[in-house]
């Protein structure tokens, strides 16, 4: 057992297993070495399947190194997930009105609610809703709601699409989804 603020964790390697003929892709499992500046703490390895690096580098208080020979190949999903935070950066941020509090994440009640949906876009066709609930949801697990909600067979399609608020099933957009402030 380490402290998180003691150690230092490096990706050291990255496989591939087939696990069926049937199965339309191989996982992939890293090896993380976990070394602590305390010297009465051995280092030690752990293995993580690649799709749960995710979270795990979400939950670490410390960055994560990554040995100059490895290669983590992403799931089309976790890639989605990059673009989605990268896109709600850059949109209008919303401020919480004074007084009200923010409260943990409904999702993974690890961290606090980060998203407020507004409806901000300017689209024809199906149009977005108003969301009226409070934030309740962080960007990660708001981001991952969104790409549960997607055709999988039709990604180019998942960026301009709209899904319910997993709340209030008030349909909205990418460019409706604010970080609070």
């Amino acid at each position: 057992m380490a402290l998180q603020s003691d150690c230092h964790v490096t990706v050291t390697d990255s496989r591939q297993h087939q696990l069926s003929p049937d199965s339309p892709s191989p996982i992939e499992i890293l090896s993380l070495r976990v070394e602590s500046i305390n010297p009465t703490v051995r280092p030690f390895n752990i293995s993580l399947n690649s799709t749960d690096y995710t979270d795990l580098r979400g939950k670490l208080r410390a960055p994560i190194r990554t040995s100059p020979n490895v290669v983590i190949h992403q799931t089309m999903s976790e890639l989605f997930l990059e673009t989605f935070r990268a896109q709600v950066e850059l949109n209008q941020r919303y401020t919480l009105p004074s007084g009200q509090e923010v409260e943990p994440c409904i999702g993974c009640m690890q961290v606090p609610a980060s998203t407020k949906l507004v409806r901000l876009c300017q689209t024809a066709g199906e149009k977005c809703q108003q969301c009226f609930c409070r934030p309740m949801w962080c960007l990660f697990c708001l981001g991952r709601w969104f790409a549960s909600r997607q055709d999988q067979q039709r990604p180019q399609t998942w960026l301009s699409s709209k899904v319910p608020c997993p709340t209030c099933r008030a349909k909205f957009c990418i460019l409706d989804v604010c970080m609070v402030h």
